[in-house]
């Protein structure tokens, strides 16, 4: 009897249940034994709650580690705060990992991008330290701790080196803001001394640049470490750069919880249509196989969407065929 994983699957609002269901019968189908403890959260609670983010789901994530989360829509410049940011603070989840590859099949202008994006998760502009000045102003103040730069530094060569990447790029705009993400940069440098016997090449790159770079040589970059907003923005812009939203997983690990989920929202205006692409979610709960260990699993669900995506004849209307989400889960199965 295989060994059995107990995991908090959290539907979500607009597409999020029709994708996690999509992931989850594929998770299935790769032979893994898994117990999902399935708990709402998003809009869809909030009347009862009178919060998107009840208890119980925080329990659960707390009781059982590991999370496999569908969007939920995030109210802008009104309502409540990003779940996300929420669930990231409360179990201390400093490091996004958000893979970014090219997909045979996939239309791209790029045919050899494979670099991960870590962002740090906790503090920076989003750590929502912000107030009015009057009607006349807001301000928002934008948090650098050494420690907190220290450690996602370290876990981006952490995964490098795992990984067998040959290189780590730290992004920053040090020459503005000296003070703030100058001691990200410093901090960086710092970590890249303790590497420097490995054969991990560390460089740093003002973040500008870095947008210019990516979009004209993407194949030359392996792992990038940003603090918070940066870390947010080029991470979708990466995905511009494979084929879209609908094909970039995405991963929030802390001490020993982790999050997994896709970047892409919740995307009201198709839920239930059966529209959505569920391969960004599939590929997120192939991430979390991996950090589970499960890497058979895990290598048998990618080489199954590799050659769907190659055969082209079961592919979802954003992906420029014609099946909806169920078929498209159903041909990663067949493929397994």
């Amino acid at each position: 009897m295989s060994k059995e994983y107990k995991i908090t699957l959290i539907p979500g609002d607009g597409i999020g249940p029709e994708v996690t269901e999509a992931a989850r019968l594929v998770i299935e189908a790769s032979g893994v034994n898994v117990n999902w403890e399935v708990v709402e959260a998003g809009e869809k609670v909030m009347e009862e709650y009178n919060t998107p983010l009840p208890n119980y789901v925080l329990e659960s994530i707390e009781k059982n580690k590991i999370a496999l989360k569908g969007p939920i829509t995030t109210p802008v410049g009104k309502g409540f705060r990003s779940v996300n940011v929420a669930l990231r603070q409360k179990f201390n989840l400093y490091a996004n990992v958000r893979p970014v590859k090219t997909y045979p099949g996939v239309k791209s202008r790029y045919t050899d991008v494979n670099f991960v994006i870590i962002r740090e998760n906790t503090e920076d502009l989003y750590a929502g330290i912000e107030h009015k000045i009057g009607d006349y102003a807001a301000e928002s103040i934008k948090l650098i701790t050494r420690p907190a730069s220290e450690r996602i530094a370290k876990f981006a060569f952490e995964l490098a080196k795992n990984e067998g990447r040959r290189k780590v790029t730290a992004v920053h705009k040090a020459n503005i803001m000296k003070f703030s993400d100058g001691l990200f940069l410093e901090c960086a440098r710092k970590v890249a001394e303790e590497y420097k016997d490995s054969d991990i090449e560390f460089e740093d790159v003002i973040v500008d640049a870095m947008s210019m770079k990516l979009v004209q040589n993407p194949e030359r970059y392996d792992v990038l470490v940003l603090p918070n907003l940066y870390g947010d923005i080029l991470s979708d812009m990466g995905a511009g750069l494979v084929g879209g939203l609908g094909v970039v997983p995405g991963a929030n690990v802390g001490e020993n919880i982790a999050v997994f989920e896709a970047v892409h929202g919740s995307a009201p205006d198709i839920a239930g249509k059966g529209l959505a692409n569920p391969l960004a979610t599939i590929l997120s709960g192939v991430m979390m196989l991996r950090y589970l260990g499960e890497l058979e699993a895990a290598d048998k669900i990618d080489a199954a969407v590799t050659k769907v995506l190659e055969d082209g004849t079961k592919l979802t209307q954003d992906l420029g065929g014609a099946a909806n989400t169920s078929e498209f889960a159903e041909e990663i199965i067949k493929n397994l």
